[in-house]
């Protein structure tokens, strides 16, 4: 019920993108002043629960109440209906675009969600109030108001702070050096922070992020997360004169922390695999003892691991995610595991032992040894996973052999 309604909401977000804030058509256009009456704010949203806004929300909120305009300049509007949406964001091509919404909905919706909203009122001179003007009206026209999204490089956080920036043409500046590496952050480990109640779409992303994800990120590249973006503006400061880049911080909606808590399911992925490896043992050891090979057990095994390797071989191939490939959970969940389960299954009845159980018996007691040396941070889950594979190659060899066991 509630995934119909947070739909039907993408939906309306959707349609308010081809109207402006008063119900005219699409060339609304905000207009500029020259009495500095404008005032410019950036707009963070706190976590959602949904897989697609557990990372928060930011946007830019422009305000004038001479004019009687209180608008929210959207980055972050897309649409579930879009043909082939699930594909399409699997891939990187998943399109976003650039919507206006009135501030009171904006923010009654947040809190009917029970999500925090901050306010930065950005210290803005005249004219680069009417720089970011120009820049938005530009980006809300109707062949521009739509972009490529990428979660880590160009989405709802990075593209408000790209415009004030650029309003201030280079004089920005943080307190801290935003491109250094020595951050002890990756990709990988910033999305922890955000799913670390979430074991199940923490795993999911983990299996699709690649060995690019665990490389070394500066403070700047964080920022696509919006509350580090929030912090960091809190801190910096504008040049020559030094003054606050934040003139005022506010908080429209305050959820109390007691509303906020999120309660993970017991059945983690770890768990889940866990009892699966454990299954697996007790298994096998019981085919050996009475030579019973339980092929129907590894059919099912080898095909959802085989699925799993030619979807993963998929994403890291025609993806344009930037950190999805190379990914080394290829050694482990290959499309082979798929294309050859006719011929090895069929030794596996038999009881015959097969070339490529053999091979990949070795490849997985390598895969193993080596794992804290491969240069991509595995989910613990895939551990006994992989030790499953590696039981029921191995007892394939047992099985095979001439003499009793």
């Amino acid at each position: 019920m509630r995934k119909t309604k947070l739909k039907y909401v993408m939906f309306l977000l959707a349609l308010i993108c081809q109207l402006n804030l008063f119900g005219q058509r699409v060339s609304f256009e905000l207009p500029k002043d020259t009495a500095d009456t404008w005032q410019v704010s950036l707009i963070t949203c706190g976590p959602g629960v949904e897989v697609y806004n557990q990372f928060g929300h930011s946007a830019i909120r422009m305000r004038n109440d001479k004019l009687g305009i209180d608008a929210i300049y959207n980055y972050g509007i897309f649409n579930f209906d879009t043909p082939n949406f699930s594909l399409k964001f699997t891939l990187g091509e998943t399109d976003y675009q650039l919507g206006i919404q009135g501030y009171r909905d904006f923010v009654e919706w947040y809190a009917y969600c029970n999500r925090d909203v901050w306010e930065q009122v950005i210290n803005l001179m005249l004219d680069e109030k009417n720089t970011l003007i120009d820049l938005l009206n530009e980006n809300y026209k109707p062949q521009n108001r739509v972009y490529r999204y990428n979660f880590f490089y160009d989405n709802c956080a990075t593209r408000p702070r790209d415009l004030i920036e650029k309003c201030l043409q280079g004089r920005l500046q943080y307190t801290e050096d935003m491109n250094a590496l020595d951050t002890g952050k990756t990709f990988r480990s910033v999305v922890h922070e955000f799913t670390a109640n979430n074991a199940w779409s923490q795993f999911g992303i983990d299996l699709l992020l690649g060995s690019e994800a665990d490389k070394p990120i500066s403070k700047r590249a964080t920022m696509f997360i919006p509350s580090y973006l929030k912090d960091y503006f809190e801190t910096a400061s504008i040049a020559p004169q030094g003054k606050a880049l934040v003139l005022q911080l506010n908080q429209p909606v305050v959820i109390p922390t007691a509303a906020k808590e999120r309660h993970d399911t017991p059945l983690t992925p770890f768990r889940c695999t866990l009892f699966l490896f454990i299954v697996t043992t007790i298994l096998t050891i019981y085919g050996i003892r009475k030579r019973k090979s339980f092929w129907k057990f590894d059919l099912v095994l080898f095909l959802s691991a085989g699925i799993a390797g030619c979807s993963l071989a998929f994403v890291s191939l025609f993806s344009e995610h930037p950190a999805v490939s190379p990914n080394y959970l290829l050694l482990l969940f290959q499309p082979l595991h798929l294309l050859l389960l006719p011929w090895f299954i069929r030794k596996v009845k038999k009881q015959e032992r097969s070339l490529y159980l053999v091979v990949l018996t070795i490849e997985l007691v390598l895969f193993i040894f080596i794992w804290a040396v491969i240069p991509q941070k595995f989910p613990l889950a895939v551990l006994p996973l992989a030790l499953c594979l590696l039981v029921r190659s191995a007892s394939n060899w047992l099985l095979s052999q001439p003499h009793k066991i």
